[in-house]
């Protein structure tokens, strides 16, 4: 199995990590010259997640898009969404053809309000046969030091899960397999939403009891969005690649998302909150986006809904949930 990996910062990381752990030779693709100096000569990314060493006997990195791309015939991007469709703009369906192509981006592609899955069908005719996700719950940070760690593998294609799952685990990784290739995606947009209401009731100053219940309607609101959005009959949100990854984004120390939120609720603008931050917070993006694309499914998502005329509306936070809190259950 050759690999590409497309993407640069924490995470980017992380699953190159994991695969120069199963893998003889991995492709990585990064923008940044000085971070390809970084690891070519200091085995390590030296703008994210800077602590994480990496087997650069195993690791070809390039900033080259289209030399990577050709080296490999199965491609894995960890590219924030909110620029996934820009970097990879001069690349076309032929270079996609005869590959399998994974996502582990947790955002929408906001050019179109697309999933990625929907995203490379349409674009670049990429069949969902032939696609895959990776998601959680999972922290680069616990990757780069080697904690134990669960990915959940989804698609379509059971035989292309299971062979993509054997390829990503190791002593420190375990892996399961499904087959909810949209709905796991839909989760990992949603989740970053819900993790930042809970930062701003962090940074309002709600204590652990009122979090823990925003935090069980959030499950509760995914799956009224799933259920409209991409319904599937035998899903279970208890699993860990819904409710798992919620958690795991809501309540760690490593999570953007939450730290973004937190920083809302204490006060700041937007777009201070965006400048103090060095990693981009996909909630922010994806509050929008759900919002927009909530306006044709009518799914009710109260909490997700409060967020984003918090981000985009410039309405009260503290006045948002004490008005949401009135019809918690």
């Amino acid at each position: 199995m050759k690999i590409a990996i497309f993407g640069s910062g924490s995470w980017a990381t992380a699953i190159v990590k994991i695969a120069s752990e199963t893998h003889k030779k991995v492709y990585w693709w990064v923008r940044e010259e000085e971070i390809v100096e970084g690891v070519t000569k200091y085995n390590h990314n030296p703008l994210y997640l800077s602590q994480c060493e990496l087997d650069t006997n195993k690791i070809k990195v390039s900033n080259d898009i289209k030399k990577v791309i050709g080296t490999a015939d199965n491609l894995l991007f960890v590219i924030p969404s909110a620029f996934f469709a820009r970097s990879i703009r001069e690349l076309s369906p032929e270079d996609f053809k005869d590959k399998s192509v994974i996502s582990a981006i947790k955002g929408i592609v906001p050019e179109t309000n697309q999933i990625v899955a929907q995203y490379l069908r349409d674009t670049y005719q990429v069949s969902y046969a032939n696609q895959a996700v990776i998601s959680g719950p999972s922290h680069a940070e616990e990757i780069a030091k080697e904690n134990l760690t669960y990915l959940t593998v989804g698609s379509q294609n059971s035989l292309l899960a299971k062979h993509i799952a054997d390829k990503f685990k190791c002593r420190y990784v375990n892996t399961t397999t499904s087959s909810d290739m949209e709905g796991i995606e839909y989760v990992g947009i949603l989740k970053n939403i819900y993790a930042l209401a809970v930062g701003i009731c962090k940074g309002l100053g709600f204590g652990d009891n009122f979090i823990s219940v925003v935090v069980a309607n959030g499950l509760q609101e995914m799956d009224n969005f799933l259920e409209i959005c991409a319904p599937m009959p035998e899903r279970n949100v208890n699993n860990l690649a819904y409710l798992g990854d919620l958690l795991v984004t809501a309540y760690s120390q490593h999570s953007r998302n939450r730290t973004f939120g937190q920083m809302i609720g204490s006060g700041y603008s937007v777009s201070s909150a965006q400048l103090e931050m060095r990693m981009v917070a996909e909630g922010y993006y994806a509050a929008n986006c759900i919002h927009v694309l909530n306006k044709e499914h009518n799914a009710q998502i109260p909490i997700a809904d409060a967020v984003y005329r918090i981000l985009y509306k410039g309405f009260s936070a503290k006045k948002e949930f004490e008005l949401l809190s009135e019809n918690f259950k």
